[in-house]
């Protein structure tokens, strides 16, 4: 990563046939199409890559396929996040050997860390992988968020390049913003692409947003106008976004239904299958077709 990292950055699914083997075809049209779409880098096996649904064999497979298809075109960040500090090296290794150009890990869950603990599992881990690092906040999965001074302290070692947010916490991700104001190499990212365009327009480096894996150049657009501060235009196309959010995020009735949206609407749109890993189902045809529906009244 020889320059910082700014744009929309898909959090790209995992294509599947069934529960260990890839959809290899769906995974050459997906990245395809948001290369298409104008995309500024691609992350593979986060939340929405249904990273801890997968075998660690699936795991390695998506890696070496992703880094073949996309061929040095884009910068590839891979997700390591694991309980275990030894397989995520493994994982890290994995991408390194693959031409990955940075990593991104999320807290070990399961025992919830204290701020000192996670801090000291990073700084045990940091020194052991040959790529940079991206540091992930998602304390809905986690149980326990960075603090602002914690990723501050990891982020002394020069192999963390950046962090990304989850918390859909606005104040939470100001503070963060604050506690990086002297660093403005260090890229900031948020997930939820619902509050994506306000935060580019307060200074951070862009978005890691599900729903580009479906529509990539809708968020593209609305990146560029923020980061343009072209404020008319953020409303306009944030308008989009907040209609996907509110259509096709909600279908069903579960937590997992912002995935199952993703992924039924990449069906739809001929890109990939729809199977999800266990422990969750794609959705029935009478889902499917509500998201059928609100794709297309979205006149995109």
């Amino acid at each position: 990563m020889k320059t910082t990292l700014r744009g929309i950055v898909p959090p790209l699914v995992t294509p599947l046939l069934d529960n260990n083997t890839l959809d290899v075809e769906g995974l050459e049209r997906l990245i395809e199409h948001v290369i298409a779409g104008g995309v500024h880098g691609i992350f593979i096996l986060g939340t929405t890559g249904e990273a801890q649904s997968l075998s660690f064999e699936l795991r390695y497979t998506m890696i070496k396929e992703s880094s073949r298809i996309l061929n040095k075109r884009l910068p590839l960040l891979v997700g390591i996040s694991d309980t275990s500090l030894v397989d995520s090296v493994t994982l890290a290794d994995l991408a390194a050997e693959c031409g990955a150009d940075a990593v991104v890990s999320a807290p070990p869950y399961y025992f919830a860390t204290g701020q000192a603990e996670l801090a000291e599992f990073y700084e045990q881990l940091i020194p052991k992988l040959k790529l940079p690092i991206y540091l992930y906040n998602m304390p809905t999965h986690t149980k326990v968020s960075f603090a602002p001074s914690t990723i501050r302290r990891i982020a002394e070692n020069p192999k963390v390049i950046g962090f990304k947010d989850s918390s859909a916490g606005g104040a939470y991700f100001q503070a963060v913003m604050h506690e990086f104001r002297d660093r403005p190499e260090f890229s900031l990212f948020v997930g939820p692409e619902e509050m994506m365009a306000e935060v580019v327009l307060m200074g951070a480096h862009g978005g890691v947003n599900g729903g580009a894996n479906m529509f990539p150049k809708l968020y593209v657009e609305l990146y560029n106008a923020a980061a343009a501060k072209d404020v008319d235009k953020v409303r306009e196309l944030h308008a989009k976004v907040m209609q996907i959010s509110s259509t096709i995020y909600t279908v069903g009735s579960y937590g997992s239904s912002y995935l199952k949206g993703v992924k039924a609407g990449l069906s739809i749109l001929g890109i990939c299958n729809d199977f999800l890993a266990a422990p969750f189902n794609k959705f029935d045809e009478a889902h499917k077709n509500k998201i059928r529906i609100a794709i297309k009244n979205l006149n995109l």
